[in-house]
């Protein structure tokens, strides 16, 4: 392509035709990326080896990426046109911000976490030759560990459909034509036939019919737009189409890890948008849509916590046994306290645990601990022994809270112990038992990489020697032949096969793993180059590290219910006893309008600042970092650097700390 990618990057009109692509282009391919640079280079490497024949474009818009993802990947893939968005456009608009500059007879949509087959272009161009009638084909898509991803083929959620999904029958009878038809899971994964809908993160499309309903609808921001796509497609006459003929690689929800994007909120805002499109005349079935939503998306944070829930339950059991114990070790029964004492002080005593071991990061922060849990009890004893000065008649023993306190911390600490010796051994922090397929240089460079990152539970148990191994000295086992990486696998009860061999093509990797080696469910990581960033990835992700978003500090549940309540407290004294002098102050409407807003939760007395960029849990702040520097005028890529700063070192000495020095900067 003879335009540079200089002119190409940082176009944001939407109307640019690139006049210099005279070539007929069969499929031009649209790529959307969110951090997830080392995905992308994997899956542009597999759509150059499917190329063959057929004249492509490749389109990679950057929905505003803080890994240098065009950055790293641009001098590496000259021939891609890179549109470096820098805002997070979503799914739809960005996906639209290329597909209005495509010019190919087809349009495929691709995810950049899916490796696709050698045959996989060449036989979807193929099959839409051959059916006209076709508006848009999806293919085979597999999971990481080889198995059938169901929301490849989909039904539309009708309101018998969406009950069905909401309320878990499509669980429960996956079999059934009659409840399992959001996930078509009562269909072949063989066989090719129309459906309702494919998978956004495959969807072959005729070119000229994708341009003229304009894309994708741009109310998605996240989720629902390929439903919406293919029921548009339908309505304008044409078929969507399973075709199972070719499969594809798809690591699911890669971007979403590495995020602070609410996956849950923008799937059923997703459903909520759709049903309101297109069932609109049906009041009751909206009202149904929300209730069956609000269940959902609750039960949804409950398995996501459900460790935690657990936790919470035992821990608060154990708190009430011991302070029976307690109470009969004092007064010879369990119930020994006064009549009028309960049920008050169970309650209290769960109140105060129950806080104390949530401001110490005991509960929703993936680390609870042995040591917090003495720390949080220590707590309770100083707290409650407090607490019998205030109120006399709840002055019972303190040797009876004594044994409270400690038989709880015996008890709640064997807890613990039994969850991360059963986590370890069967969870997901159990042994992941590796081989590697190939043997040079590149090998050899990712084992000492693994060394060094000194994952605990990576094992390397050998690796498997392709027509192309070298004979390179290393301290693994060699286990065998690539040809025999069945029974290697099954013999040796393998979790996780590294594939580094580039002359092992995708199409017979991707055939292997839709075998499904084993009932284990073994995954398969492909490096088709060595890159210290795809094996830092890879490691990542057998080590079972949290998602980035958690990394931040503001995501922290303790530290955002500490931040709400002083923001709370401000705010109404600020309202209150402060109003007079928000009465003198210029602009008086706009300031009880911000300490109102900090009131209902819209802002906080110290956040960030606005920008273009979106922040889940981050809030405009009356006061900000930026506030505390004498500069006027600061660059949005400072502003940005400063929330980011701000968001994942939060804490409230940080708080006070940018306080005074605002105070401070004022008096000057």
């Amino acid at each position: 392509m003879e335009q540079s990618r200089k002119e190409i990057n940082n176009i944001y009109n939407l109307d640019y035709i690139n006049s210099n692509r005279n070539q007929k282009i069969d499929v031009s391919i649209v790529i959307v990326n969110y951090n997830v640079k080392d995905f992308l280079f994997q899956c542009l490497n597999s759509i150059y080896k499917a190329q063959k024949h057929l004249s492509i474009e490749i389109f990679v818009v950057d929905n505003a990426s803080t890994d240098d993802s065009v950055e790293y990947l641009s001098p590496l893939f000259p021939n891609v046109i890179f549109i470096k968005s820098p805002t997070n456009l979503g799914f739809a608009k960005a996906n639209n911000v290329a597909i209005k500059q495509a010019v190919g007879k087809y349009i495929l949509i691709l995810n950049p976490d899916t490796i696709i087959a050698e045959d996989t272009l060449t036989k979807m161009f193929d099959y839409m030759e051959s059916n006209s009638n076709i508006g848009i084909a999806g293919c085979k898509v597999l999971n990481s560990d080889g198995t059938f991803q169901a929301a490849c083929r989909r039904g539309f959620p009708t309101p018998w459909v969406s009950f069905c999904k909401l309320f878990g029958l499509q669980k429960l009878f996956p079999k059934s034509k009659l409840f399992a038809r959001y996930n078509q899971t009562f269909l072949s994964e063989d066989e090719s036939y129309p459906i309702d809908a494919v998978i956004g993160a495959f969807m072959f499309c005729d070119g000229k019919l994708l341009h003229s309903l304009n894309g994708f609808d741009e109310s998605y921001f996240m989720y629902g737009e390929d439903l919406d796509l293919c029921r548009r497609v339908q309505l304008a006459g044409k078929e969507v189409v399973y075709y199972c003929e070719t499969s594809i690689i798809h690591f699911k929800g890669e971007s979403t890890k590495r995020s602070s994007i609410n996956e849950v909120k923008h799937f059923y805002d997703a459903m909520r948008i759709f049903a309101k499109k297109y069932f609109a005349y049906s009041s009751l079935f909206l009202l149904f849509l929300q209730i069956g939503i609000f269940l959902r998306s609750i039960l949804a944070k409950i398995s996501k916590y459900k460790t935690d829930i657990l936790l919470i339950i035992f821990d608060l059991l154990f708190i009430n046994i011991s302070l029976m114990i307690g109470s009969y070790m004092k007064f010879g029964r369990f119930l020994g306290f006064p009549n009028y004492a309960y049920p008050l002080v169970f309650i209290v005593v769960s109140l105060i645990y129950f806080l104390a071991q949530f401001f110490t990061g005991s509960y929703f922060e993936k680390q609870s601990s042995i040591a917090k849990t003495i720390f949080s009890l220590l707590i309770c004893f100083f707290v409650l022994s407090a607490l019998t000065y205030f109120f006399p008649a709840y002055r019972f023993s303190r040797g009876a809270l004594l044994v409270t306190i400690g038989v709880t911390i015996i008890l709640s600490s064997l807890l613990r112990l039994s969850i991360s010796i059963f986590q370890k051994t069967f969870g997901k922090y159990s042994d992941r038992r590796i081989i590697i397929a190939g043997c040079d240089d590149k090998v050899l460079k990712m084992i000492d990489k693994i060394h060094k990152s000194e994952p605990k539970n990576i094992h390397l148990i050998g690796f498997v020697s392709t027509s192309s191994s070298q004979k390179i000295s290393t301290e693994l086992n060699l286990l065998g032949e690539f040809k025999d990486i069945r029974s290697i696998v099954e013999k040796n009860k393998i979790d996780e096969v590294i594939i580094t061999d580039t002359n092992q093509t995708f199409y017979n990797l991707i055939e292997l793993m839709g075998t499904k080696i084993n009932t284990n469910k073994t995954r398969f990581h492909i490096i088709p180059e060595y890159d210290e960033l795809v094996v830092s990835r890879i490691i990542n992700e057998i080590s079972n590290n949290e998602p980035i978003r958690q990394s931040l500090n503001i995501y922290k549940p303790r530290l955002r219910v500490a931040k709400r309540i002083v923001d709370i407290i401000i705010s109404i004294l600020v309202l209150t006893l402060g109003m007079p002098i928000l009465l003198l102050k210029g602009n008086t409407i706009d300031n009880i309008k911000k300490w109102i807003n900090v009131f209902i939760g819209e802002m906080s007395v110290i956040g960030i600042d606005k920008t273009n960029k979106t922040y889940e849990f981050g809030k405009l702040g009356i006061i900000t970092l930026s506030k505390i520097n004498n500069s006027i005028d600061i660059a949005e890529s400072s502003l940005e650097k400063l929330n980011e700063y701000y968001l994942s070192n939060y804490s409230l000495s940080l708080d006070i700390d940018i306080f005074v020095k605002y105070l401070i900067r004022r008096r000057k």
